[in-house]
């Protein structure tokens, strides 16, 4: 007989209701990502730093030429309410000036189809409120996840013991941080017992602090005689209470013996250890400071104190993460398969960007010299080159697809930690005005000489039709990051604060030499007329960030799709797999789950 998973949701995906099947669309969103030259070239193609560096530019040559009169003359947000929400079937009965052209609503059309959807139902109507002593350092946002992520896990955990026949004896975090997931499922009314894997011991450290304040753990208690340590207390500089060695010199000072001294315990409160009763019935955690490299766990359960007193076999552990970054969440996801004592994975990712490349640079398709997404700059040559095995894809049949397999450069899985659902008018205007100035300085960068441009045409300066274009050249990229806040205030403060930087800071000395030979000598004046040049094209890389930002919910789709193909391809191991949401997207916008349960 069959035991159904009551927190399963209908689909395995949450696709469309336009696909009849799981496998209905994966196919078309496969054959989608690899035929859609414009997808490829929004999700990969575009680089903000050479919008403006040729003429007439990014926008005029790979824009299809019946939108662009509409996105450039469409407010920010009302293209974005466009793109992400209004009716495409009203919008296509429309006719006259102002209206989308039909390739356009097609398009969008089409990334909408393809995206998965997001909407979000809590896995019971009203769930348990967290403590204040275990919210404690949470923000909005994280309660949030918390809350609703650490109710899922409790039922979901009950679904295992239930279908499996064994209570899970563990919760495995995978990149725990300051354990705020972790803190919340070991104290009631959850009382679950938790492995904190993480490989940063500031944060492990900050996490048992939290634990003492919220009653999961004690500090140590300290012994020592009271009279004697408040004498070298007395004696030492106030900014030497905390050294321990500067009290221990102290001490001989005073003429203490040596074995009188290994008596006072002379820790400052910071150095003493976080301590955790094991109570029946109550919850646990234990922390484990390891980077991982790869999915096998072994080096994590060999510390464990249960396998001090159990058998590792009797070991049955969920894998867990929110918001595991980059390959971490491959490594969740692949420890049910590589480990036997992992019987469940529940894994939230994010920060696709941090994701490595498993199938190397990408293979190029003939109609562009500097063809879609070409790497551009060193680290995403490395990065591509790197092929590492942990990297994305993980299933074969994102790997294999059309023997060259499903590839996603750094700038299409970066784009794809956007939220354009989310974003606000000021704060869309903010980064669009922040781009703006960027793509104007790379311009000044290559008019003054402080870079260059790098051909990929068949010869210098010229494409396939003899021509320059952004398809067959490129520019160096100068990584500035990010300036002072008032530098954003106006162009001009925003040129002389990327300079300043640029010729100061000891870290871009690879820059100050050339920056300050070509550019020590501009004018405010000359500044102006850069920003009065190109000002009127400000709408042409507001509406190409909005439509990048908007394709790549595909490119997410992608990734996550790919996490559940994984799954199902191991189905001598894992017994049921399915994707879902588990957060607000208008609170947490990465909100999918990938979860997996082992037979």
């Amino acid at each position: 007989m069959t035991v159904d998973f009551t927190a399963r949701p209908d689909k395995p995906l949450p696709y469309s209701d336009d696909f009849s099947s799981a496998d209905e669309y994966v196919d078309n969103l496969l054959d989608f990502a690899t035929n859609s030259h414009l997808f490829q070239f929004l999700c990969g193609g575009v680089h903000i730093l050479d919008f403006f560096t040729s003429e007439p530019g990014l926008f005029v040559s790979a824009v299809p030429k019946e939108w662009q009169d509409y996105l450039v003359q469409t407010e920010p947000m009302v293209l974005l309410d466009f793109l992400m929400r209004d009716d495409l079937d009203a919008l296509a009965t429309q006719t006259g000036p102002g209206q989308p052209p039909e390739t356009l609503i097609q398009y969008v059309r089409d990334i909408r189809k393809l995206s998965l959807r997001r909407s979000f139902q809590p896995s019971k109507p009203k769930l348990p409120v967290l403590p204040r002593q275990v919210a404690l350092g949470m923000n909005t946002k994280k309660v949030h996840e918390v809350t609703h992520f650490s109710g899922y896990i409790d039922r979901l955990s009950e679904d295992v013991a239930r279908v499996r026949g064994k209570e899970l004896t563990h919760l495995v975090d995978f990149g725990s941080g300051q354990n705020y997931l972790g803190r919340a499922l070991a104290s009631p009314p959850y009382n679950k017992h938790i492995v904190a894997v993480e490989s940063k011991e500031a944060n492990t450290a900050g996490a048992k602090d939290l634990d003492i304040l919220s009653g999961l753990a004690e500090r140590e208690k300290r012994i020592r005689n009271k009279k004697l340590y408040h004498r070298i207390m007395e004696s030492v500089d106030p900014s030497q209470v905390n050294d321990e060695e500067a009290l221990k010199r102290a001490a001989k000072a005073l003429g203490v013996a040596d074995e009188d001294i290994a008596t006072i315990d002379l820790r400052s409160r910071k150095e003493l250890q976080a301590t955790y009763a094991r109570e029946e019935g109550k919850g646990s955690i234990e922390y484990v400071v390891a980077k991982l490299g790869d999915a096998d766990l072994a080096p994590v359960i060999s510390q464990l104190e249960y396998t001090e007193t159990h058998s590792e076999d009797d070991l049955s552990m969920m894998a867990v993460s929110i918001h595991s970054c980059g390959n971490l969440s491959h490594f969740g996801i692949r420890s049910m398969v590589l480990n036997s004592s992992i019987h469940a994975v529940a894994i939230v990712g994010c920060c696709y960007n941090l994701l490595t490349e498993k199938l190397g640079p990408p293979t190029f398709k003939p109609c562009f010299s500097r063809p879609t997404l070409q790497p551009l700059n060193a680290r995403v040559v490395r990065e591509s080159e790197r092929r590492d095995p942990q990297g994305f894809p993980m299933s074969e049949k994102l790997s294999t697809y059309n023997d060259q397999g499903i590839r996603l450069n750094i700038t299409a899985r970066m784009m794809a930690c956007q939220a354009p659902g989310n974003w606000t008018d000021k704060e869309s205007d903010a980064f669009f005005t922040r781009h703006f100035y960027r793509a104007v300085l790379q311009r000044i960068f290559l008019d003054k000489g402080v870079i260059s441009k790098v051909y990929h045409g068949p010869s210098e300066g010229e494409g396939e039709d003899g021509n320059e274009s952004p398809f067959n050249f490129s520019t160096n990229p100068v990584v500035i990051g990010s300036l002072r806040k008032q530098c954003y205030t106006s162009f001009s403060a925003y040129v002389r604060g990327a300079i300043t930087k640029l010729t100061t800071n000891t870290d871009f000395s690879q820059y100050s030499q050339i920056v300050r030979e070509k550019l020590s000598d501009i004018t405010d004046e000359e500044i102006a007329k850069y920003e009065a040049a190109y000002l009127p094209r400000k709408r042409e890389l507001s509406a190409i960030w909005s439509l990048m930002a908007f394709s790549a919910c595909v490119v997410e789709s992608l990734i996550v799709t790919d996490r559940y193909l994984f799954l199902k391809e191991h189905s001598d191991i894992v017994r049921d797999c399915w994707v879902e949401t588990v957060f607000d997207y208008g609170q947490s916008p990465r909100n999918l789950v990938v979860v997996g349960i082992k037979k």
